[in-house]
């Protein structure tokens, strides 16, 4: 008898991932903007750098797995983002983070699944949020990038929208007093012709750098001029 190979068949392929804003979504975010006022005083700057409609990647630093919620609440566009896979491992998280737009992707290895589903959310003309680092940086500045943003924005011709966050690592840390954190969005950067991956990154990383403060820019702080 000859013996066949088992194959696996990924249970993202068969589950349902919105491509665009939920109801569930608008309820979540509208019921968070009031609840964060109470520990959060978010100021923005640059809201108009992001565009009305269309795809379009927003790259963030990543001190704290906070982020998410002022990432989001800085915008009036709903933002789609990976998650790590941990994150969706119980059903019912499973259902509340995919209607909130997230989407699971395996770290430390390519998930083609992950970058096609990526696509799918860029190609729907939706907002997807990244963050290019891969990882927290807990507020010791950023660290090296790794290319995906800039290869999808590339493969696409859309424009990254870089997000400095900061003061998300203090939240709860000055109870009772609110917490401040600031949010500044850089102006779209589309690829350039010919443009290779590493280099749009670079260009990213050090417009990001430039809307955080010194201490928060990490291996980004020199600047390229």
């Amino acid at each position: 008898m000859v013996e066949t190979e088992s194959i696996v068949v990924d249970p993202r392929m068969h589950t349902y991932y919105p491509l665009k804003e939920t109801g569930f979504h608008r309820f979540v975010v509208n019921t968070l903007r009031v609840l964060f006022k109470t520990i959060m005083t978010l100021e923005i700057s640059g809201e108009g750098n992001l565009p009305i409609e269309g795809a379009v990647i927003v790259a963030a630093n990543h001190v704290t797995n906070l982020d998410i919620f002022p990432m989001q609440l800085a915008l009036n566009r709903p933002i789609f983002f990976m998650g790590k896979a941990e994150l969706f491992k119980y059903p019912i998280l499973h259902f509340i983070f995919r209607n909130l737009g997230a989407f699971p992707v395996y770290r430390g290895e390519r998930d083609e699944w992950a970058i096609m589903h990526s696509t799918k959310v860029l190609t729907a003309g939706q907002v997807l949020g990244m963050f290019p680092e891969g990882t927290r940086s807990r507020g010791r500045g950023l660290r090296v990038a790794k290319t995906g943003a800039a290869r999808l924005a590339i493969e696409l011709n859309c424009p990254i929208v870089t997000m400095g966050i900061d003061g998300s690592h203090k939240f709860f840390k000055q109870f009772p007093r609110k917490n401040r954190v600031l949010i500044k969005i850089g102006e779209p950067m589309w690829p350039e012709s010919g443009e290779l991956p590493i280099g749009l990154t670079d260009r990213v990383m050090f417009q990001l750098a430039n809307n955080l403060p010194e201490e928060l820019r990490g291996v980004y702080a020199q600047s390229r001029e």
